[in-house]
């Protein structure tokens, strides 16, 4: 995150999903939306600091919108941004986004596939998409 989020930036959090597939995909698309899609427009912060109830990440999310990616239906990063006083604009969880990749084989919990690395590509393009349409509904008083 560098020097912080701005006050336009939309926060990407991912679940940590650590062991599983799932958490790698939502994690590696993060990292495509931050780091390469919308770096301008985007950050991410690590979930762990945030269910610790670090005061920088709490605040954060707090100040920002954020959409959270899923390993599963557990929804740990949507939960705990909803806990932590943040507002989720989009929950998305990459157990509903393999549904439309029947039969692909996405890896392991280390490594993606191809299969993998275009489903991680598809939500990025998703989230980046969200991303963009929360930021213009920011100017918009609701």
């Amino acid at each position: 995150m560098g020097n912080g989020p701005g006050n336009q930036t939309t926060l990407i959090i991912p679940c940590s999903g650590i062991g599983k597939v799932h958490g790698l995909i939502g994690r590696e698309a993060t990292y495509l939306v931050t780091e390469d899609l919308a770096p301008d427009e985007t950050a991410t912060l690590c979930l762990a600091l945030l269910v610790k109830g670090d005061p920088d990440a709490v605040a954060s999310v707090q100040s920002h919108t954020c959409i959270t990616i899923d390993g599963c239906a557990k929804a740990c990063a949507q939960k705990n941004v909803e806990l932590a006083g943040g507002r989720v604009g989009k929950a998305i969880q990459v157990a509903e986004a393999l549904r439309n990749f029947r039969g692909a084989k996405p890896g392991t919990a280390t490594a993606l596939t191809d299969d993998g690395w275009n489903i991680a590509r598809e939500i990025a393009k998703s989230v980046t998409c969200e991303a963009a349409i929360l930021h213009d509904q920011e100017g918009v008083v609701q």
